[in-house]
């Protein structure tokens, strides 16, 4: 067992574990597996001191060099983000600075940028989309690039697209498209998949999926297909 969120919230500050703020929760697509592409998604989760006014959201995070040398990471990870929302949807404009440092001690500055969001279409459908560019790192694509690789700070792109459609109130599907390159390591990965899942109940849904995942620069790939289940407390 291990803790995933644990946090308190009073007023318009949060203080605890969750979700980073440089994340659109909203921007994630349905999947067999939870987070789907996550080689396109900004996914972390970690220990924050968040203020939130308005549409704006300012962030202290819990840094680390992953690649580099932690045990010297004393100053936090600094995310400021601007939501827009309406009746359409929503869309996020997030940016990210931060303190590295490398094996040899050296201390390097890192910024990134991101943008996600969830538009409605037509009836109860949905397109999610995320684009994240800069020095990153571990925030986005699950590890899929290091914050430093060898002394240098590594440059990321990933992003990552979804359409959801409702064939009936109870049964829908999802198709997506995941992908993150990285500019030091070289590191080229992409996901695809498509879905369906039926609710037999308000809580209780059931799921197939069928999907590819390819790590370019190893010249390998795996399809699947997947089975879920789910029951919402």
């Amino acid at each position: 067992p291990r803790l995933r969120h644990a946090f308190i919230k009073y007023q318009d500050i949060i203080v605890g574990q969750t979700w980073s703020t440089l994340m659109n929760t909203s921007a994630i697509p349905e999947a067999a597996d939870f987070a789907g592409p996550a080689v396109g998604l900004a996914f972390v989760r970690q220990g924050q001191i968040r203020y939130t006014q308005g549409n704006v959201v300012f962030a202290l995070e819990n840094p680390e060099s992953y690649g580099g040398d932690p045990t010297n990471d004393n100053i936090p990870d600094f995310i400021a983000r601007y939501n827009l929302k309406g009746d359409w949807g929503n869309v996020s404009f997030s940016g990210l600075l931060r303190s590295l440092t490398t094996t040899l001690g050296k201390d390097e500055t890192a910024f990134g940028g991101s943008i996600a969001g969830r538009i409605k279409t037509v009836g109860k459908d949905d397109f999610r989309f995320q684009v994240h560019s800069g020095e990153l790192g571990r925030y986005v694509s699950v590890a899929g690039g290091k914050d430093i690789e060898g002394e240098e700070v590594e440059e990321v792109t990933s992003y990552m697209v979804s359409y959801r459609h409702f064939w009936h109130d109870t049964v829908r599907s999802t198709a997506f498209y995941g992908k993150v390159e990285t500019d030091i390591s070289d590191q080229e990965r992409t996901h695809w998949g498509i879905n369906l899942f039926k609710n037999f109940t308000p809580k209780l849904s059931f799921g197939v999926e069928l999907g590819n995942f390819a790590i370019d620069e190893q010249n390998a790939d795996s399809n699947y297909l997947q089975f879920s289940a789910k029951y919402v407390l």
